[in-house]
């Protein structure tokens, strides 16, 4: 019988690029929808089994109280969103939160902590929650903000397998949404984690009233790095009462489909992540998203500080989808969110 594995192993893709054109991104983007929808599943399925997804589960480690003003975060002190400035939580409670985790069917365990750029002493307290979540037999992810030289290596050293760290959105519309760190501060903080080994967790957030130009934009950046990130969230936008974009449009959830297929034809071998704003979604939606080449998905009732589905609407939606969640683990390909 010839099975999807069997065409994969002997009918591989091509090698992924890593020299798209602007112009090439936006008319495929652009493209009638069944068209781009045929394509975009038929990459996936060449590469991943399509009725398979990763679940991970992101904690909050450490809340509220940042310095910097991205327009979406409720996060920042610069918004009144009722977030509380919170410390870091201590190694006992976090491994708690992994055990529950894995025992809900999470394969990675994600650690976000509200922080412009980490001391090292933050540093060595994390690496030390590492360690213990791996202990568990669980991937480990954290989002920490800017790292410096010799922070990354430290992770490594604790058995980090993927930091995330996105670029919300292209370099020309960047400054519409964060004054507090460039552009190039993001993309220096990606290659140290690359350089010391790291895997890279990296996409953006789409209905921040950036263009179709931003989009193709910002998918250009990723899949022209030297090596494709490992993992590509898609978020849609969560409007929080008290930050700038909190009276944004609604997004298109045809844009949100059009943007995971895009990603999935440009980085084949990623794990494309379906993140902040599945409360909003519909069922349907979510079912367009995976069929487009989503394959991953943040799986819990908190992101960061906003809601997300609760465990019986993801169980009883992947059931009726005929969905199960992916035994692949730690083999080097995936996680991330708009981290609020």
């Amino acid at each position: 019988m010839l099975t999807d594995k069997t065409i994969r192993e002997n009918d591989p893709l091509p090698a992924p690029r890593h020299d798209w054109s602007r112009a090439e991104i936006i008319a495929l983007y652009g493209q009638p929808l069944n068209d781009l929808l045929h394509q975009a599943h038929t990459v996936h399925r060449r590469c991943f089994d399509p009725n398979e997804i990763q679940l991970s589960t992101l904690l909050n480690i450490k809340s509220g109280g940042c310095p910097e003003d991205c327009a979406y975060c409720p996060q920042s002190v610069r918004y009144r969103t009722g977030v509380e400035n919170e410390v870091l939580m201590s190694r006992e409670q976090v491994l708690e939160e992994a055990r529950r985790a894995q025992e809900s069917g999470a394969g990675r365990f994600c650690m976000g902590a509200a922080w412009r750029s980490p001391k090292d002493k933050d540093i060595d307290q994390v690496a030390d929650m590492i360690t213990g979540v791996k202990q568990l037999g669980l991937e480990t992810c954290v989002t920490l903000g800017m790292l410096k030289p010799g922070q990354p290596e430290r992770l490594k050293q604790a058995g980090l397998d993927y930091y995330n760290h996105n670029l919300d959105t292209s370099e020309s519309f960047y400054g519409a949404i964060i004054s507090t760190r460039t552009y190039q501060d993001r993309l220096d903080t990606l290659q140290r984690v690359r350089t010391a080994g790291i895997n890279v967790c990296c996409g953006g957030i789409i209905g921040m009233g950036e263009s179709v130009d931003d989009r193709a934009a910002l998918l250009q950046t990723l899949a022209c790095m030297p090596r494709h990130p490992e993992s590509v969230p898609v978020n849609t936008l969560v409007r929080v009462a008290g930050t700038p974009l909190a009276e944004e449009q609604e997004t298109d959830p045809i844009d949100l489909v059009r943007t995971i297929a895009a990603a999935r034809i440009l980085m084949p071998h990623a794990h494309v992540r379906l993140s902040a704003g599945r409360t909003e979604m519909s069922d349907t939606t979510q079912a367009l998203c995976f069929y487009a080449g989503a394959n991953s998905i943040f799986y819990g009732e908190k992101l960061l500080t906003t809601d997300n589905p609760q465990f019986s609407r993801d169980q009883d939606l992947f059931e009726r989808l005929g969905l199960s969640a992916s035994t692949d683990i730690a083999s080097g390909g995936t996680p991330s969110v708009q981290t609020n």
